[in-house]
Formats: structure tokens, sequence, C-alpha cells
């Protein structure tokens, strides 16, 4: 996916990445595909949830929306995911992805189940 991770707010539950998408993933309209840009902030909004549990749990998706606010450009972008509750049973998740000049591009919310984080065997 291109990211790599920039911070860690502990006091917001708010994770901050970086990503650039590749070149096969730009549309002939010069702006990144649409699955794409819900992948980054599906990853923002889960990282958020596990650096927040300090790497014990992972989000498992109910629900994901997505709004696409301004065709998102190729280059390198900045995503920001939170966790705005945490429940035993449910969590809600938000996140954002930027340009380098702060526009907001694409906007998410996801309702998902905290689940243990898988061990990658």
């Amino acid at each position: 996916m291109g990211v790599e991770f920039e911070s860690f707010d502990r006091k917001r539950e708010e994770i901050t990445l970086r990503f650039h998408a590749p070149d096969s993933f730009i549309t002939p309209r010069g702006s990144v595909q649409g699955g794409l840009v819900a992948g980054f902030l599906d990853e923002v909004m889960g990282w958020a949830h596990v650096w927040a549990t300090d790497q014990v749990e992972a989000p498992l998706n109910l629900e994901i929306s997505m709004s696409l606010l301004k065709p998102v450009p190729p280059g390198p972008l900045v995503g920001k995911g939170r966790v705005v509750r945490r429940g035993k049973r449910v969590i809600f998740l938000e996140g954002e992805l930027f340009d380098l000049a702060g526009t907001l591009l694409a906007r998410s919310t996801s309702t998902a189940i905290p689940t243990p984080r898988p061990t990658g065997k």
C-alpha cells in the first residue's frame, strides 16, 4: 500500500500515516482509484485501534462509510485515524486523508468489533 508510520498521539488515540499510491492505481483522470483510497482510510482507522490497545487488539469491520471530497492526487498523502469510542463489544473509528498542504480529500467512519490481534504466523 505504500504506507509509512509517522506518529501516534496516545491521549487522542490518533495515528498519522503517510501514503503514496502506486502508479498502477492512478486512473486515466489522474487521481487515485477510489478502492485504494478506501484502503488507505481503512488502514489508518485500523491502526489507530491497534496502537490504542498497545497492539493487543485489531478491529474487525462491520461497516465502513467513505466520502470522497476531492480528487485524490497521486503524490504523497497524509492519513489520520482515530478511535472515537471503544466499548467491549463495538468500537467506532474515523479516518481522514489529506494532501501535504492540509486539504481534506476524503473521510471515513467504521463500526467494528474488537478482536485479538492476529499473530501473523
